[in-house]
């Protein structure tokens, strides 16, 4: 019997075949593989913490979430306008502290009439925070270490920080590592810090 030529209207059954699978399963596998990598990076070089207190205001408030850069300073010390996550004292089982640095290893801090001289001079953003009430151990000039730095809160007279006696000078022994992301339930809360 002859085949005709033309049209049939006859369905073909698509058949799936295992080939098909493949890709699909290899960018499964890529997109496991990538997650997984991140979080191990995350985990050794990076953490998570909540600010403790209103010190911080207006830039980062209580109970606020940060996330902190545990490798930012293996080979870079911390600079002047710096947040950093450390122990007082080096003491864990303390909760982390959040401070800005205001100045670093070699300078020279002194809170007179209110206000905070680097090294002899203003500070540099030193309109920007309220006159402070108490200036603690920096009343008298202090030098600080090669390895110290000086921290103060953004809400300056709502602070424990370098001018108290329990906390002083940074260590960087005791220093977790830079503050760089905060987030909360508020959208204008999220993102890199300043």
């Amino acid at each position: 019997m002859k085949k005709k030529n033309g049209l049939t209207f006859v369905k073909k059954e698509k058949k799936i075949k295992p080939h098909h699978f493949t890709g699909l399963f290899i960018l499964l596998f890529w997109m496991a593989a990538v997650t997984f990598i991140a979080f191990v990076i995350v985990m050794i070089f990076g953490s998570r913490t909540a600010v403790i207190g209103d010190s911080m205001n207006p830039v980062l408030y209580n109970s606020q979430e940060v996330l902190i850069n545990k490798a930012s300073y293996i080979l870079f010390k911390p600079k002047a306008g710096d947040i950093i996550a450390f122990y007082p004292h080096g003491n864990k089982n303390s909760h982390l502290y959040v401070k800005r640095v205001v100045a670093k290893g070699g300078d020279t801090v002194l809170i007179q009439n209110g206000h905070l001289y680097v090294n002899g001079d203003l500070f540099e953003d030193e309109d920007l925070y309220d006159y402070m009430e108490f200036a603690g151990l920096a009343e008298n000039e202090i030098h600080l270490e090669k390895d110290e730095v000086f921290v103060l809160g953004d809400n300056r007279n709502d602070s424990e920080d370098s001018r108290y006696g329990n906390i002083g000078p940074v260590k960087g022994d005791y220093v977790v590592g830079k503050v760089w992301f905060h987030f909360s339930t508020e959208d204008e809360k999220i993102g890199f810090m300043r």
